[in-house]
């Protein structure tokens, strides 16, 4: 099982318009998803993130959910949850600086 990311310009989903795909994130699916699973408080953004399913963050969740993935990589146990997290982080905050923006977490 892994988790994928994809940061558009737009609402992947619902736009009139198609959303252009900004970034995709592939190298730690599987890392990535042990860690959320291990780590993330739940409650948050971070901990909604659906494994099985698609979860969305629009520009000011992924603002919210910077500081939960600073948090997350402070309890992440292997370099492989490190990684997938700062890579997550980076994302994160891409999203919350472009105005418009969404964060797709593609899970298995």
């Amino acid at each position: 099982m892994g988790i994928e990311i994809a940061l558009y310009d737009g609402h992947p989903k619902r736009s009139r318009l198609p959303a252009r795909s900004l970034h995709l994130s592939t190298a730690h699916g599987p890392a990535l998803a042990e860690a959320l699973a291990a780590h993330a408080a739940p409650g948050g953004r971070l901990g909604a993130v659906d494994p099985y399913g698609d979860t969305l963050l629009n520009e000011q969740d992924a603002a919210v959910a910077f500081d939960e993935a600073t948090a997350l990589l402070a309890r992440c146990t292997t370099e492989g949850q490190r990684a997938a997290v700062r890579d997550l982080r980076n994302l994160l905050a891409n999203c919350a600086a472009t105005p418009g923006s969404w964060l797709i977490f593609l899970g298995d």
